[in-house]
């Protein structure tokens, strides 16, 4: 492993993508950066997904993650939202390949299996584990952030799964 590895984790979203940011190291795992990345509501579809792209290319120039971490779609009955969220995703994919960063997929219950043990844990429960995995004084907000910590911490955990 090398000194140091910094992993951007993702949790796409058309109206809310969640970004976390840690380094893992010899000395452990710490949070660097996590937010949400909001574009305005009354955008147009390509000007959200436009935003999306801007934030997270703006976030490994900054940051210069070795790899991005994005979470598969789970999408229930509503294909409207597997293509949003597919879009979302296509932007996050576009920022890591224009800037050579590997990126890897993990799905919702392996993600939630690494943080908090259960594969059906609930946001609340994910969100206070990852509180505690990097020692933080708050539980992270939103729950789009902490679930992109999540995917992030499930990378560091488990770094074999294959590229997208």
């Amino acid at each position: 492993m090398k000194q140091k590895q910094i992993i951007l984790g993702v949790d796409p979203g058309s109206l809310i993508t969640g970004y976390g940011l840690i380094e893992v190291s010899q000395e452990g795992i710490k949070p660097l950066d996590f937010g949400a990345i909001r574009p305005p509501k009354l955008a147009l579809k390509q000007e959200r997904y436009l935003v999306i792209f801007n934030s997270i290319e703006q976030l490994i120039l900054q940051f210069k993650p070795e790899s991005v971490a994005v979470e598969t779609q789970f999408v229930y009955k509503n294909v409207q939202s597997a293509l949003k969220l597919g879009m979302a995703c296509a932007a996050v994919l576009i920022a890591a390949a224009r800037h050579k960063v590997s990126v890897f997929e993990y799905a919702p219950k392996r993600v939630k299996q690494s943080v908090v043990g259960e594969g059906s844990a609930s946001k609340e429960q994910v969100q206070k584990m990852v509180q505690m995995h990097l020692s933080l004084k708050e539980p992270p907000m939103p729950f789009d952030a902490s679930d992109a910590l999540a995917i992030a911490l499930c990378h560091a955990y488990y770094k074999d799964t294959v590229h997208v």
